[in-house]
């Protein structure tokens, strides 16, 4: 993508937003199944939740030896998300829970069993040298104030704030690198004990203390503040009535959140509530960690990988790199670098990444890369070697080499 003098917006939200209370609860029900099924390879899982005031519906398609109690795991996913009290507008412990769970159809069974890909589609994985976990600075930024939205919360450093919130942060670009913030917005969720006089906005103490214990914390330390960047705070005054109470939530609709910011292009598939064997989400998960590894290398510092597959097929259909002007090695050759060296069928992917594992519900809030833990395994700089050894050849011609 090409950044050169540009001003780029990111946006997160915390896990208290209704989507990702959504995108929390589908893939709880994957660990779960993981976690009890006696040969989880075998399980399929394919599960949507819906949610809006005072409601949870859970459906899908799943096909598993395993039982799972649908609607305590639900209460216990919102119960931990923060909805405790009705004064959030939203209680884990009288909620609806309707379950409208199916199996999978035959159809796709049959292709998916023999090692095919779950469904047809492109996915795509990216990487760049903007931040030290190799991901674009928007996003990042975005990612670190929602966190610590979730942090002043937990810890009550401010008791008044509610679950639901989002960011966004544009960032200005000059000749390609980020410059500076421009601006900031930050809405959260809070009790009406910060209102001013009026009941319509919140009170100046407020947004202060909000701006210094999230915003200024997060962002002062990059040193891309400066005087012109500007700060929206709970810019429609208040936000008393959050979460499923305002707005329903659906899994997968969170879908740039959960990647790149908007940064990079998005194959369209989302990934919460989906088992490995659906390529929407492992072939992503792959993409990201040869893109990862292709940058960490230094054999390009901006990497775009495209994969694709048709539904039941094991090998995919399309392959393409794109290394944005960037590459010290052709893109051609970069092709036959992954062909050589990833396995990238269905089967392959989950072996290589370990996928079969109850590790899910941990990326359904505040993205499912550049987050450095030992469960995100695509996140792993392990395949370095390959990259800077084809690079040293193709380069140096002497006998040593």
């Amino acid at each position: 993508m090409d950044r050169k003098n540009k001003l780029i917006t990111s946006e997160s939200v915390t896990e208290g937003h209704p989507d990702k209370v959504c995108d929390q609860i589908s893939d709880a029900v994957l660990d779960e199944i993981y976690k009890k099924d006696p040969n989880p390879e075998n399980a399929r899982v394919a599960c949507e939740t819906f949610i809006t005031r005072g409601m949870v519906i859970v459906g899908g398609e799943i096909t598993t030896e395993a039982w799972v109690d649908i609607e305590e795991l639900v209460r216990n996913v919102v119960k931990e998300i923060g909805y405790t009290d009705n004064k959030y507008g939203f209680n884990y412990e009288n909620c609806a829970v309707l379950n409208a769970i199916g199996r999978q159809s035959p159809d796709i069974a049959q292709g998916v069993n023999k090692g095919g890909a779950g469904d047809q589609g492109l996915m795509v994985g990216y990487a760049c040298n903007e931040t030290p976990q190799l991901m674009p600075l928007p996003i990042m930024l975005a990612h670190k104030l929602t966190m610590r939205l979730k942090e002043v919360r937990e810890k009550k450093i401010l008791d008044y704030l509610g679950p639901d919130g989002k960011s966004q942060v544009t960032v200005e670009y000059r000749d390609g690198k980020p410059a500076r913030i421009d601006a900031v917005v930050l809405s959260t969720q809070h009790l009406d004990t910060i209102l001013d006089s009026t009941g319509k906005k919140i009170t100046k103490k407020a947004w202060q203390e909000i701006k210094e214990v999230v915003i200024d914390y997060s962002l002062n330390p990059t040193g891309l503040i400066d005087s012109r960047t500007k700060f929206y705070i709970n810019p429609t005054g208040k936000f008393v009535i959050g979460g499923p109470q305002s707005d329903t939530g659906m899994t997968g609709r969170k879908i740039i959140v959960d990647t790149y910011g908007g940064i990079a292009p998005h194959g369209g598939g989302a990934f919460s509530g989906k088992d490995p064997t659906k390529v929407d989400r492992s072939a992503a998960y792959m993409a990201r960690y040869i893109a990862k590894n292709i940058v960490a290398s230094g054999a390009a510092e901006e990497c775009t990988v495209q994969i694709a597959y048709a539904i039941g097929i094991k090998e995919p259909v399309g392959l393409y790199v794109d290394t944005h002007g960037t590459g010290q090695l052709s893109e051609e050759e970069l092709v036959k670098i992954i062909k050589k060296n990833f396995d990238l069928t269905p089967q392959g992917i989950i072996k290589t990444l370990d996928l079969i594992r109850p590790i899910y519900r941990k990326t359904a809030a505040y993205g499912h890369f550049g987050r450095e833990i030992k469960e995100f395994s695509w996140e792993r700089k392990d395949k370095i070697n390959i990259f800077k050894s084809s690079k040293v050849s193709k380069e140096c011609s002497c006998d040593v080499c």
